[in-house]
């Protein structure tokens, strides 16, 4: 048990205080700040049928259900602008630049 001792203090560094009680130095804590988080928008599209705008999101936005994808395109088409998915800024872009290039209209902006 010494043995055991000897080898837990040998791998320690701690200071001593006047007191001669050990004090072991505690590493700051880092704090991560999350990184923003981007809305993709699809907005109301008077050209695309329905089932082509549906088939798009499934498409282009993989973790999208086809009721999610459905409800997409309602929101949209009955209200303007209907949310696609909340992400990092990368894949935000991508995915509304790829919405745009297959015919819909597509922004993105910043989660408040």
């Amino acid at each position: 048990m010494p043995e055991l001792i000897r080898m837990i203090r040998s791998t320690q560094t701690p200071d001593r205080d006047s007191g001669g009680a050990a004090v072991m130095e505690k590493a700051p804590e880092r704090v991560r700040k999350p990184s923003p988080r981007y809305k993709v928008l699809l907005h109301n599209d008077p050209v695309n049928t329905m089932e082509y705008v549906v088939g798009t999101l499934r498409q282009v936005v993989p973790s999208l259900s086809e009721q999610d994808a459905i409800a997409v395109m309602l929101e949209a088409h009955n209200t303007g602008v209907g949310l696609v998915i909340v992400c990092d800024i990368e894949p935000a872009e991508f995915y509304s630049e790829t919405l745009k290039a297959k015919g819909l209209s597509s922004t993105i902006e910043p989660e408040s």
